[in-house]
């Protein structure tokens, strides 16, 4: 997606640092763009995830944050900007009102769910049933703040969630 929304082919990421890192989003736009040149800027923001699990989304802190990590990125002039980590988008507004208007977001997990959809499409793999599916959640631990986190991100209330101990790397109880 980051590939056909780029006009002047400069494609800013932003993600975790383990997952800036790992080259995956860099390596992934090379590897999409085909033989189109093109620069990419990769930018971790830590600080990201923390503030969204402690519901900090639009505060003066999250601001400061913002421009802390997205000035090098509004400098290099990019034109797109990758949201590479699933807490980012909780931070949607926050970033598009420091990286610029101007400037195209992509949610990466938006992207794989429209991919995934075409792939399962275009392989008639895709689900005819007029049935409602169903969710279960399962968490080992901060069970009231991943459900926070997760009705924020899912724009609705959380269906199912459980509590699981591991015993073991084969056994689940329930709480």
């Amino acid at each position: 997606m980051a590939v056909r929304l780029t006009r002047n082919r400069r494609i800013g990421v932003i993600a975790t640092e383990a997952t800036i890192e790992s080259k995956a989003y860099e390596d992934a736009i090379r590897e999409s763009c085909g033989h189109q040149e093109l620069e990419i800027f990769p930018r971790a923001c830590p600080l990201f995830v923390p503030l969204v699990e402690e519901g900090e989304t639009d505060s003066p802190i999250t601001h400061m944050v913002a421009e802390k990590y997205l000035a090098p990125l509004r400098d290099q002039r990019i034109d797109t900007l990758v949201l590479g980590c699933t807490h980012y988008p909780l931070l949607k507004k926050v970033i598009a009102g420091r990286i610029g208007e101007e400037v195209s977001l992509v949610d990466s997990a938006e992207a794989t769910a429209e991919e995934t959809a075409s792939l399962l499409e275009r392989e008639g793999l895709t689900n005819q049933s007029e049935e409602q599916g169903s969710s279960r959640f399962y968490v080992t631990d901060a069970a009231q703040r991943f459900h926070r986190i997760a009705e924020s991100i899912l724009g609705e209330p959380l269906p199912h969630l459980d509590a699981v101990e591991v015993w073991g790397h084969d056994r689940l109880a329930t709480k």
